[in-house]
């Protein structure tokens, strides 16, 4: 019997993604709650929220609860979870769903807890964890039930994660706090520096989604960007090149480079083989940035690909892990 109450949640540091059994992905929303600090009531969840970041007045904050994909600030992760799990569900369900969700590797047991305590609080009748890398792999469609090494490097919003996986666990992993969201504010720096110019986070992410590239390339965007200029303080256009971008994103790229190579470094030889031989999979929306690919094959000499729809691929690997443990264990 299908059962529509079980669910996957990719708890993301800048999106969460919720998987239904049955049905897939049926929510993508950016993880931002709008508050109004004289109420303490939340004005706006998700998307909405989002576009209020760094346009709000005085009593309005528009805050992300997870940072670095841990939780930051408890009350409001556990309020907007619910908000999601509402939304996914529609209101009819009258039973409490079982949930799974996908944490960073690197977590703490503490940390562990937390995200647990919130999904129990958000209305969860059951709760398990999975980790972001066996989640990545099973949504790029890797079967890791194999005595077979596979390379994930999963790149979100607040984590990359770097795994290699072999008979459904993980051999040898890595979790660094360097991920989309350094990308964003090393552009911030940069225009700062090189243009005098100050900009916010999403005119940030625009800059790192329309142009950004970690690699060069043959052909050179250029896209204008604007802010408030640090010297007059007046609004300011200028106009960016993609080679600039390549320069800005070059510290925080290398610091994932060497993630990727000190995880190569402790892989058994019989691992490494494998991975050499299948090379490398690229997950999570980090994963986008172009020419990243390009520049790990470049460093490390192993071909390197990007997953099929790299921003989906933990949500729907957590779904499918809903979906074996159900149909393994009648109950979690």
């Amino acid at each position: 019997m299908m059962r529509d109450t079980d669910i996957g949640i990719d708890l993301g540091t800048a999106s969460i993604l919720v998987y239904i059994r049955g049905k897939g992905v049926v929510l993508k929303e950016p993880s931002v709650v709008a508050f109004d600090r004289d109420t303490n009531k939340i004005k706006a969840i998700g998307e909405d929220a989002r576009l209020m970041l760094g346009r709000t007045p005085g009593n309005i904050t528009a805050v992300r609860p997870l940072r670095q994909g841990v939780i930051s600030d408890y009350t409001v992760t556990e309020k907007m979870m619910k908000y999601f799990i509402q939304k996914a569900l529609g209101r009819k369900s009258f039973k409490k769903p079982r949930v799974v969700v996908c944490v960073p590797s690197g977590v703490t047991e503490v940390e562990k807890k937390a995200v647990e305590d919130a999904t129990y609080s958000a209305g969860a009748r059951d709760v398990k964890l999975i980790e972001e890398p066996i989640a990545a792999a099973i949504g790029a469609g890797i079967d890791i039930s194999k005595p077979c090494g596979n390379m994930i490097v999963d790149i979100g919003g607040g984590t990359s994660d770097i795994a290699v996986i072999s008979l459904k666990g993980t051999v040898i992993s890595a979790s660094i706090k360097v991920a989309g969201d350094d990308f964003d504010e090393a552009l911030v720096r940069y225009m700062r520096k090189k243009h005098n110019l100050l900009i916010g986070e999403r005119t940030a992410e625009d800059l790192k989604i329309k142009i950004g590239t970690a690699y060069r390339r043959p052909e050179v965007d250029v896209l204008d960007v604007r802010g408030r200029d640090l010297v007059t303080g007046l609004p300011k256009t200028v106009t960016v090149t993609s080679e600039e971008t390549e320069e800005a994103l070059k510290e925080t790229t290398a610091q994932i480079i060497e993630t990727i190579h000190s995880v190569l470094e402790q892989t058994p030889p019989e691992l490494a083989a494998d991975i050499a031989d299948r090379g490398i999979v690229l997950t999570g929306g980090g994963a986008l940035l172009r020419g990243l690919e390009d520049l790990i094959e470049a460093k490390t000499g192993i071909h390197t690909m990007t997953a099929e729809d790299p921003m989906t691929c933990v949500a729907v690997g957590t779904g499918k892990y809903v979906e074996i443990l159900a149909d393994y264990k009648g109950d979690f």
